[in-house]
């Protein structure tokens, strides 16, 4: 008897999920500068001064307002960096990160 030799021609190809993405929230509170929270957002987001007014007064309005939405790492750093920015100037600034839905 002869031996048939068969070899797949598919190939599997692995599945790859994109990075899930979390949510970068400003929590609004009484003592920081509307001003001040304008300059922590064009500066840490890059946003310009209409949407930073928006944003500034959407959180000042509803108490919280989600800011942008980045990749975990990405919205982590971005949220440490613009509340260490309050904290320095001394207010209570925060911002927060919750996983996108």
């Amino acid at each position: 008897m002869s031996e048939i030799v068969v070899t797949p021609t598919a190939k599997a190809k692995p599945r790859v999920e994109r990075p899930k993405l979390y949510k970068v929230i400003l929590l609004n509170d009484d003592y920081t500068p509307r001003d001040f929270v304008v300059s922590v957002l064009r500066g840490v987001f890059r946003m310009g001064e209409a949407e930073a007014e928006r944003v500034m007064l959407t959180a000042h309005m509803r108490g919280v307002c989600v800011v942008a939405v980045y990749t975990r790492d990405v919205a982590e750093t971005k949220a440490t960096e613009a509340t260490d920015a309050g904290r320095h100037h001394g207010y209570p600034l925060r911002f927060s990160t919750e996983p996108e839905e």
